[in-house]
């Protein structure tokens, strides 16, 4: 099996070594932090990755593709550079809701290159997003990044088996980080269909439990292929969903 690797939102310093502390303290097998680049937060991915590194030395900051302006020099190199970080996650982003914040019509494969340019020694992975249209389109993009210099892949979270099961026989050899999210609540899971295009299998539960029986069949299925896997404890109750797929470490 791969690496084991868990998201953070960062919502503020102290909540952030909070939930670091209590997975170095209770949970099993954790390999790598990742830290996603959310603007309603002070705290941007790579400020957040900095204290990550406090609690494990592997760590993974995004960054949003629309934030960097091409013409000038990547603006977070000097904190990376600083904090040693030599892994990051290129996604496109989001156009903010505050549009006093400025973006740029960057796209992921420009930023890979532009981190190759500026920051040779940084590993850069990109994202897979296996609901925005057909397998065929997405595999295109995959290979654009790749082209582009891309180390490796997260995907947005499986419900399905099958599906999973597809994209892995199509991306073998790859190195893929497969994501999975619990959802706990209707509310989430109509989230998921009119925001990003899932449809759930019949047996889908919006429940801890389901999320955790899921958790385990891809960590299971993982092992055999020797992937990786990628946790997206968003909402709710972190520690109950990570023990519930990793296990808790001895006392």
């Amino acid at each position: 099996m791969g690496r084991i690797s868990v998201e953070l939102v960062p919502r503020s310093p102290e909540g952030l070594r909070e939930d670091l502390q209590m997975i170095k303290d209770n949970i099993h097998g954790v390999d790598l932090i990742n830290i996603p680049d959310l603007l309603r937060f002070e705290t941007r991915s790579w400020q957040g990755a900095a204290i990550a590194q406090d609690f494990y030395p592997a760590v993974m900051p995004h960054i949003r593709a629309i934030d960097v302006d091409l013409t000038q020099p990547l603006a977070m190199r000097p904190e990376l550079r600083q904090s040693g970080i030599t892994e990051v996650l290129v996604i496109e982003g989001d156009p903010p809701q505050d549009m006093s914040h400025k973006f740029y019509p960057t796209v992921t494969t420009d930023v890979i290159q532009k981190f190759h340019q500026e920051m040779p020694e940084v590993k850069v992975y990109a994202g897979i997003d296996q609901y925005r249209g057909s397998m065929r389109q997405e595999l295109y993009r995959i290979q654009r990044k790749l082209q582009a210099g891309a180390v490796g892949f997260f995907t947005q979270p499986f419900f399905d088996m099958r599906l999973l099961e597809m994209y892995a026989d199509m991306l073998q050899g790859q190195n893929v980080y497969w994501g999975i999210t619990p959802i706990a609540s209707e509310r989430s899971k109509s989230y998921w269909e009119l925001k990003n295009n899932v449809i759930f299998p019949r047996d889908f539960e919006p429940t801890l439990e389901w999320s955790i029986y899921f958790g385990r069949k891809v960590k299971g299925f993982i092992e055999t292929t020797g992937d990786n896997l990628y946790l997206m404890p968003i909402k709710g109750n972190l520690q109950a969903y990570l023990e519930g797929i990793l296990g808790s470490k001895p006392e």
